[in-house]
């Protein structure tokens, strides 16, 4: 990874700063209730007398506090305000927009629950009093921006005193990232832990606990040299010494921080800016690993590092150079492991696992999410991307299970996990709410190894997509293109040759069949023979789904070079809609655990009565092939006659036409405002609606209402949409948009595959 590939700093005025923390309102959190409070029965159950019956509950056995309240997924964020960032000590209230900051972390990567804490307080053993007498309330508690030696003590005593995970992060955070970038370091170097000879500059929180973390790993005690301002913590050393820099003093007859660097492998720096110099990095071994991991300004710049050494893996903390190492990768994950399995305590072995899950994610393949933040770019592992990026979405499933089996395996877990791949399904549903809505589809698919036509095989993220589809197991693609040019984009990518099967139209051995079914089929149409032979070999959709048509293949993703009516056009001259059934684009949207398909979105421009109720037939009939269970309601900008209009007439006509229709098998109603539609309580004010609950298929009145809405909810709100999804062909052909990604192109190739058992055939 180049340094053009890197995420800039954000550049902001402190204005800006000051009105993204005050405006609209002050402040980055706030509360907001889990249960319906609309009704005085609501209250009563919330409060009194409700309320009564878990406190008994939980008076007989304290455990109940995790099944009755937040407690299990609660974590306090708690500081003094003695180390702010690198600000110093500012007091307990300037640390609050930090501790802010910290809890919407939590919340952002690890759907933990979490709110600040400032003790007023700078005197040890009144802190630890303070937090040891209202520590019970959480599921963890993370300490953070305490100053050194203080932090080691508190969270010392507290995890002594508490039955909860304390952990402080300025420690155990910065070191458990650190720890993963060795780990592959020292993998791409071909260098084995026990023989590392470490130098490390900062006897701080950080320092300390890194070099204590690395000493679990494999590193021996008197490979590990630690400075401080002073020089080499030795022993016999009396100078700046406490108990803990004492736990690392060795035997040595080095004094400084340069002597130290001699000969060295690694050098890890939680110091200050300018702490190491050009000279110290030359005296270092072959390919030395240098984390410069002061903020805001490294102990030695990449730049510096790179004019004098050309075989260096450097990491920092910035986000503007490659390999940050951020704390963000850690803390939230560990905690989301550590929390669903009720541990007691983040004992070594779990920083360790959390560890090697961070070090084994960045080997993986990276999705278009994490090539999101570097403007297009696609980083691989190796010396420059050896730690992943905040951005990865894998981190929330990939990181807590490893996390909860070390607390399991070490006895701190008072819940064991008993199937953890179920468990990392619900993680990964935690931060994508479509996971739970792909993880099915994914599982039939698995299982019914279909052949998936990528249509446009030449271009980049379809190769990439096509690989991604192969390598989950969903089915089998087949790359349309040119050998040359797709043999071309795979090996730019690293995939190697023969992975993946291609196609050239022009070339195939199938071409005068597909051009005679093509031209039987078009022939009334104006089309001459010489007119099919064109489309069959030059247009790739036309190609495929004559592979379709033929059973040559399974299903088709096409569309990322191509408007969407185009790419559908080109479908229709070789396929025909299913037999009493309307070719409509449905899409699904999925907001704060609710999930909603709306259709027609992207076929029938102003649809009339008849069209409005096959295009509900045809979307209920896709949502139960989905697994749902169908509730239609026919969207209108009127509710129930008032007011009426043109197009509140064609609504009430398509529900009048399935009124008088015998084999409707789904709820349906109309016409309806959405607000009423999806309103759990509508039957209160109209009591005659067909629909026992809210609405989940939304049919709108025109496509454009259907795309506008859709496009609204996504641009808007936290709303996830997959699709549209183009149901009712007899083959299942799925539409991306202009210049989907990766993750939206396999999305579409996952329910092709899907549709063939699901839809097509049932």
């Amino acid at each position: 990874m180049s340094r053009d590939m890197t995420s800039k700093r954000p550049s902001f005025t402190d204005e800006e700063a000051l009105d993204f923390h005050s405006q609209p309102s002050p402040g980055k959190i706030s509360m907001a209730p889990t249960k319906p409070m609309g009704t005085q029965r609501d209250l009563s159950l919330a409060y009194s007398p409700g309320v009564a019956i878990p406190v008994l509950a939980i008076s007989e056995d304290e455990d109940k506090a995790y099944d009755y309240t937040s407690k299990g997924n609660l974590v306090a964020v708690i500081s003094n305000g003695t180390a702010i960032l690198g600000l110093g000590n500012l007091g307990p209230m300037a640390s609050k927009p930090v501790m802010e900051g910290k809890s919407v972390l939590f919340k952002r990567f690890a759907d933990i629950d979490s709110f600040d804490i400032e003790v007023d307080t700078t005197d040890v053993e009144e802190f630890i009093s303070t937090v040891r007498n209202i520590g019970s309330t959480w599921g963890g508690i993370n300490l953070e921006d305490i100053s050194s030696p203080d932090c080691f003590i508190i969270e010392s005593r507290l995890r002594e005193e508490l039955d909860i995970p304390v952990f402080h992060d300025d420690q155990h955070g910065t070191a458990i990232i650190a720890a993963a970038g060795l780990i592959n370091a020292c993998h791409i170097t071909g260098r084995n832990m026990e023989d590392l000879k470490v130098a490390v500059s900062g006897a701080g929180a950080a320092g300390l606990s890194v070099a204590g973390l690395i000493r679990h790993l494999g590193v021996k005690a008197e490979n590990i040299v630690m400075c401080d301002s002073s020089g080499v913590v030795y022993e016999g050393r009396t100078e700046k010494m406490d108990q803990f820099k004492s736990a690392f003093a060795i035997k040595t007859s080095k004094r400084t921080l340069a002597e130290a660097c001699e000969g060295a492998d690694c050098l890890l720096g939680l110091s200050a800016k300018g702490a190491v110099t050009k000279d110290m990095v030359k005296s270092m071994a072959k390919d030395p690993i240098i984390f410069a991991m002061a903020n805001p300004d490294p102990e030695i710049t990449p730049e510096d590092i790179k004019s004098v050494r050309d075989d260096a893996i450097i990491a920092t903390g910035r986000s503007d150079y490659p390999n940050q190492v951020n704390n963000v990768l850690g803390f939230p994950y560990i905690f989301r492991g550590a929390l669903d399995v009720r541990a007691r305590s983040i004992n070594e072995e779990m920083k360790v696992a959390a560890a090697h899950a961070i070090a084994e994610l960045a080997r993986e393949d990276v999705p278009d999410e994490v090539a999101a933040a570097y403007h297009g770019a696609r980083p691989s592992f190796g010396r420059e991307y050896i730690i992943p990026t905040p951005f990865d979405p894998r981190l929330i499933s990939f990181i807590p299970p490893f996390v909860a089996q070390a607390a399991m395996d070490t006895g701190v877990a008072r819940k064991p996990i008993k199937d953890m791949e179920s468990y990392r399904h619900s993680l990964a549903r935690r931060a994508d709410p479509a996971a739970a809505f792909i993880q099915g589809v994914q599982a039939h698919c698995k299982e019914n190894q279909r052949r998936i036509v990528f249509a446009e095989g030449e271009e980049p993220a379809v190769v990439r997509a096509a690989f991604s589809f192969k390598n989950q197991g969903l089915g089998h693609p087949i790359l349309i293109g040119r050998e040359a040019q797709v043999q071309r984009a795979m090996e730019q990518m690293g995939i190697q040759p023969g992975s993946l099967e291609i196609l050239n139209a022009r070339l195939s051995d199938n071409n005068p069949l597909y051009t005679d079914m093509l031209y039987s089929r078009l022939q009334r149409d104006g089309y001459l023979k010489r007119d099919a032979q064109r489309l069959v070999n030059q247009d790739r959709n036309v190609f495929g789904c004559c592979m379709l048509k033929n059973g040559d293949a399974d299903g088709m993703v096409t569309g990322v070079t191509r408007n969407y009516d185009v790419a559908l056009n080109d479908a229709l001259l070789v396929l025909d809609p299913i037999p009493g059934q309307a070719i409509i684009g449905m899409s699904m949207v999925i907001n704060r655990g609710r999930t909603v398909f709306i259709a027609d979105t992207s076929v029938t421009e102003l649809p009339q009565g008849q069209d409005l109720a096959n295009i509900a037939i045809e979307a209920a009939r896709g949502v139960r092939a989905l697994g749902f269970t169908p509730r239609v309601a026919f969207l209108s900008y009127s509710t129930f006659g008032n007011p009426m209009g043109e197009r509140g007439e064609k609504v009430r006509e398509a529900v009048a036409i399935l009124d008088g229709m015998k084999d409707i098998d789904f709820e349906y109603e109309g016409d309806m405002n959405a607000d009423v539609a999806l309103n759990t309580g509508h039957k209160l004010l109209y009591p005659f609606s067909r629909l026992t609950g809210p609405a989940n298929v939304l049919v709108m009145p025109a496509i454009h209402a259907a795309s506008i809405s859709t496009k609204l909810l996504e641009s808007m709100s936290r709303a996830t949409v997959i699709g549209p999804m183009l149901l009712g062909l007899e083959k299942p052909v799925q539409i991306a948009s202009l210049g989907a990604t990766v993750g939206d192109i396999v999305n579409l190739a996952t329910i092709a595959a899907f549709d063939v058992d699901d839809v097509h055939t049932s």
